[in-house]
């Protein structure tokens, strides 16, 4: 009797576990529909609804295992557990639309610092590198009016950039000027799917924001104008140098900018076939293979030029060659210098976009041309002078930095000492011989500084970027990457400084007769005998 009751307690339980495996085999594999496609999860969440509803049957499942009856161990409605999951083969449809998801430009974090303090370094140059370089070169009288003029062009120069400047420099597909794309920085700051923008650096798949590199290039375009100022300095009105700045900054500066530094990018040129295409919405100088590293055309040949037209327009300062016009502060001037070489490196080096090696080279031209500069300047003047003097020394080291500016990415050290020793002799001859025989009154040699020492640089970046003296080279095109080099970028250089020349002497030119003609320039001999300081500002730089 008791061995009966056991085989039937065998055969009861045998009946029951089988309908348990039945119902546990839908239940492993929902889990495995899941992991066929986890997108589907996030993309289609009735399907993820439908796999919870499975995924509680399955865990039900085993409860059948404990009813005594067949009947109900294998229920119906858990057969069509299966079927539910089904939906979860539709997941790979939604896979395209996370594929298609904007993704965020990645930017390099030691990329975005480096540029960062570079833009600080480079406003740094004007305020208050320049006005005190400017300010301790003037007489005591045009302290203020100096001052005055270097914060305010800074500061107007900078709102436009914002408005137009930027737009007009780095947009559009045409070789001379842009457009009004980015008018008021339309798009700079975020694009189209809320990001923060990006721009080119001279890498393939590298990009910083372009929000960083407009504030960077604001900081050339307020220098380059500021620096116009040393030419005209103690005699022209207030009101039309104010007029004159917009006028100049909108129909030189920028027409400058864009020929010589816009262009799609290194990403832009994905292969062969795209060159040629590629090549031809960048600027005109740029497309003739023009080389300016960080601007010996665009700022220093522009405003050089501009400086010496504006002289001549102007005439002399009353007095000149007669009454002692020395600077009032040349321990003023000095720190100013210092600080605008301090600030050079962020100008030169940080034209590069990148920390990298380029930016090093950069960094190390910009330091041993200058000194070349500065000891070729004072030797030079010790010989033909007899004494060395400290305005001598400043002198140079400011005419090697804008010697050193087109050539620093592009040539090596050896081609960099070579240019700031040639371009601290030059200018010194310039400054100290030219401007007498010419008979021109640059109050501040900016004509002899910058446009001879951007023009000396200019040229001989088209002689040392040859890797056989140590340059870097020039690449073939953006494809292909090939560094060579050939003489013809030295006819190549000139045609960039004759277009640089002629630009700026025609806007300068045209703009200070036409004001000359209506609202005036030239302060009047009352004035300046007063001094600007107070005849146009009405303070006075010291006081008892």
């Amino acid at each position: 009797m008791i061995r009966k009751l056991s085989y039937a307690l065998l055969l009861a339980a045998a009946c029951g576990l089988a309908p348990a495996w039945a119902e546990e085999a839908p239940a492993a594999e929902a889990p495995a529909a899941e992991a066929a496609a986890p997108a589907a999860a996030v993309a289609a969440p009735a399907v993820k609804e439908k796999k919870a509803k499975v995924a509680k049957v399955a865990e039900a499942a085993p409860a059948p295992a404990a009813a005594p009856a067949p009947a109900e161990a294998a229920p119906v409605e858990a057969a069509p557990a299966p079927a539910e999951a089904a939906p979860a083969a539709a997941a790979p449809a939604a896979a395209p639309a996370e594929e298609a998801k904007p993704v965020a430009p990645v930017f390099n974090e030691g990329n975005v610092a480096w540029m960062l303090v570079s833009t600080a370094f480079v406003l740094l140059m004007s305020l208050p590198g320049l006005a005190l370089f400017y300010g301790g070169m003037v007489r005591s009288k045009n302290m203020v009016s100096t001052l005055t003029q270097t914060f305010a062009i800074f500061s107007v120069i900078g709102v436009l950039w914002c408005v137009y400047g930027y737009s007009l420099a780095f947009s559009g597909t045409g070789p001379f000027i842009g457009t009004l794309d980015k008018m008021l920085l339309k798009g700079v700051v975020y694009d189209a799917n809320g990001f923060f923008t990006a721009t080119a650096t001279f890498s393939k798949g590298v990009v910083i924001p372009e929000l960083l590199f407009a504030v960077f290039q604001m900081t050339f375009a307020c220098i380059t104008v500021a620096l116009i100022a040393g030419a005209y300095a103690e005699r022209m009105k207030f009101t039309a140098v104010m007029i004159f700045s917009v006028i100049w900054f909108t129909f030189s500066y920028l027409p400058m900018a864009h020929m010589v530094w816009w262009w799609a990018g290194p990403d832009a040129y994905t292969g062969l076939d795209k060159v040629d295409e590629m090549n031809a919405t960048a600027g005109y100088l740029w497309q003739l293979g023009a080389l300016d590293f960080a601007g010996g055309t665009v700022v220093h040949i522009n405003a050089g030029v501009a400086g010496l037209v504006a002289a001549i327009i102007l005439g002399k300062r009353s007095g000149y060659g007669k009454v002692a016009m020395a600077p009032h502060s040349l321990v003023m001037s000095a720190i100013g210098a210092a600080l605008l070489w301090f600030g050079w490196f962020g100008f030169n080096a940080g034209s590069n976009l990148e920390a990298n090696g380029y930016a090093v080279l950069a960094f190390a031209n910009t330091a041993f041309a200058t000194a070349a500069a500065a000891v070729a300047w004072f030797f030079a003047e010790w010989i033909f002078k007899g004494k060395p003097s400290l305005l001598g020394i400043i002198s140079g080291a400011i005419a090697g930095l804008v010697a050193i500016t087109p050539a620093c990415g592009f040539v090596g050290i050896g081609g960099g000492l070579i240019i700031g020793l040639v371009a601290g002799v030059v200018c010194f001859f310039a400054v100290a011989y030219i401007k007498k025989l010419l008979g021109y009154d640059d109050a501040l040699d900016a004509f002899g500084v910058h446009a001879v020492g951007g023009i000396i640089g200019a040229i001989l970046t088209g002689v040392f970027v040859d890797p056989a003296k140590g340059g870097v080279g020039v690449y073939n095109n953006w494809v292909d990457m090939v560094p060579g080099y050939s003489s013809g970028q030295i006819l190549i250089q000139v045609k960039a400084v004759l277009v640089a020349v002629v630009l700026s002497a025609v806007v300068t030119a045209v703009t200070l007769l036409v004001l000359k003609y209506t609202i005036g320039i030239r302060a009047s001999e009352e004035a300046e005998s007063e001094g600007l300081d107070l005849s146009e500002h009405g303070e006075k730089a010291y006081n008892p």
